[in-house]
């Protein structure tokens, strides 16, 4: 049976379309179109790339992608590609979860929360001023309220020098 690579090109071939043309209808790098047509599938960084261009690809040459795929999952197999991505839970912290709620919620929900959230700062932050001010002195940072006279009492304002 034929690979999956040689099943498009004579696909391709037979319906006279270049590789240029296919990857102008189906905006797949002709590289990458000519690597599927060889079965070169390192070019590839993922399984998951070659699964999604050889569905692009057979829809676009009018294949059974189903098909295709189901053929091109034994190829990968058999080369030692994993046909699915190992699966690793991450432990989640509550930082972690209050961004998930946030993301999530519509507009609606966080604008108010927001807006609640800068009241509540602004009411905190008169309150300290104002609990600040209360406590502070009226008098402080004022001078004696007494006249203080001069050290040489003889002169009171003071005279220009004498012209000569």
């Amino acid at each position: 049976m034929a690979t999956v690579g040689e099943q498009l090109k004579a696909a391709r071939e037979a319906q006279r379309l270049t590789v240029t043309q296919v990857a102008d209808v189906t905006k797949i790098r002709s590289d990458h179109i000519r690597a599927i047509d060889s079965g070169n599938y390192d070019v590839f960084s993922a399984p998951v790339y070659i699964r999604g261009f050889v569905r692009t690809y057979a829809m676009a040459l009018k294949l059974d992608p189903a098909q295709i795929l189901a053929q091109l999952n034994l190829e990968l197999a058999e080369a030692g590609c994993q046909t699915q991505p190992p699966f690793q839970a991450h432990a989640s912290g509550i930082l972690d979860s209050a961004m998930f709620h946030v993301s999530t919620a519509g507009r609606r929900m966080v604008l108010p929360v927001i807006a609640g959230v800068l009241l509540l700062v602004g009411a905190a932050s008169g309150w300290l001023l104002w609990n600040h001010y209360q406590k502070r002195s009226p008098l402080a940072g004022l001078g004696p309220g007494l006249y203080q006279a001069q050290p040489d009492p003889g002169e009171t304002l003071p005279l220009p020098p004498p012209r000569r």
